[in-house]
């Protein structure tokens, strides 16, 4: 329990300082609801979170990794750009921030997925060094908005891309790209920085929206997945400089989700 509380207090501190790479870390009920499960992606933020923490919250945080209720993605130091980069300089920070990664956690750390959504644009290059990295698969958030609206019509989001003709199946990653870059769906973003409508369930107040906010949902998903051939989609909620609060946005979502 004194952890929690050490954890509850940087959060407050860095929530009225405005220090958002540690306000956004956690939540504290969140952190042992094991029916939820998350994402850290930059290494290079992250570090700058774990260089300030205690040997006791470091040591509960490695047992979030280890359980599987946080899971690295990514992985690098950073979320490098593809345009105008040089692929030594891409597999340098690629090596720092798994090394980074390796070190505190142990094979529990090393990520499997690629997460390149803020790049504007994509090589091939880079999809060849994240398959020869042995990641599983790969998600893109920008791309360019008339092949987007291509691959949509034609339901093609999703593929086997070839990195290099020299390299084969080596240079193979599945890669997808994300239907609304890293934005909640138009109507559903519960941040503290939204004006949207918030989901209230108790049906005693005048209020109650539940249901209908529910099928609304449900319209958007389904407009959603008719963009995919497969049978699983990816619903992102979030953007810049969000979850501070992080609670404003779980107590809507979990409403939604139940």
């Amino acid at each position: 329990m004194d952890n929690l509380v050490q954890i509850h207090t940087e959060i407050l501190d860095a929530f009225a300082n405005k220090q958002d790479v540690t306000a956004v870390f956690f939540d504290i009920v969140k952190a042992f609801d094991m029916t939820w499960r998350f994402i850290y992606v930059e290494t290079a933020y992250f570090w700058k979170w774990w260089m300030r923490q205690s040997d006791s919250v470091r040591h509960l945080f490695k047992n979030f990794v280890k359980n599987g209720q946080l899971e690295f993605i990514g992985g690098a130091w950073s979320m490098n750009d593809e345009a105008t980069t040089h692929y030594q300089s891409i597999i340098d920070q690629f090596t720092w921030g798994l090394r980074k990664l390796n070190e505190t956690f142990g094979d529990c750390g090393r990520p499997k997925m690629g997460w390149q959504i803020d790049p504007f644009g994509h090589s091939r290059e880079m999809a060849s060094i994240f398959a020869q990295l042995g990641f599983d698969g790969l998600l893109l958030g920008r791309i360019d908005y008339q092949d987007k609206d291509q691959r949509f019509l034609t339901r093609t989001p999703e593929v086997v891309w070839k990195g290099s003709d020299n390299l084969g199946d080596a240079a193979n990653i599945f890669t997808g790209v994300m239907y609304n870059t890293y934005s909640p769906p138009s109507g559903f973003c519960f941040d503290i920085l939204c004006n949207d409508e918030p989901i209230i369930d108790d049906p005693r107040s005048p209020d109650y929206n539940v249901d209908r906010r529910v099928d609304e949902f449900f319209r958007i998903t389904k407009n959603i997945s008719r963009n995919y051939a497969t049978k699983n989609i990816i619903v992102t909620m979030g953007e810049d400089f969000q979850y501070q609060d992080a609670n404003v946005w779980f107590k809507n979502l979990d409403k939604l989700i139940q």
